[in-house]
């Protein structure tokens, strides 16, 4: 099992930013992929970016490709997000996630694991 908390939610005006972590616990969490996506009200999940158990390789929606990075500190069993240039258009609940299998994948159904989310709001 693995288990999931993200943290580092809140309110932001547009071209501010935010630093979004992802503490995972439970055995093996070195061998899998994480993933964000984020959620706005009425819209379906959508994916943000995710990245390798190494941290070597990543991969990121066009959405928010220049204004977010993905990184990983083994060490202390966190995922971040960097979030700059917010826009009000990125205001959803975002959620981090792991996936059991190689390879980066952008698809929520290929994720086995789920955080209970944390909301990020963007005021223009």
């Amino acid at each position: 099992q693995v288990q999931l908390v993200e943290s580092g939610g809140g309110l932001v005006q547009a071209g501010g930013s935010l630093r979004l972590s992802c503490a995972l616990s439970g055995r093996t969490f070195l061998f899998y992929t994480t993933g964000w996506f984020r959620q706005a009200p009425g819209k379906e999940r959508e994916f943000v970016a995710a990245i390798s158990w190494s941290g070597t390789t990543t991969m990121s929606a066009d959405s928010v490709k220049g204004r977010f990075t993905i990184s990983r500190d083994n060490a202390k069993n966190t995922v971040y997000l960097q979030m700059n240039s917010l826009k009000p258009e990125d205001t959803a609940v975002y959620y981090c996630a792991v996936q059991r299998t190689s390879g980066l994948k952008s698809g929520a159904s290929e994720y086995n694991y789920w955080g209970q989310g944390t909301q990020v709001t963007v005021s223009s």
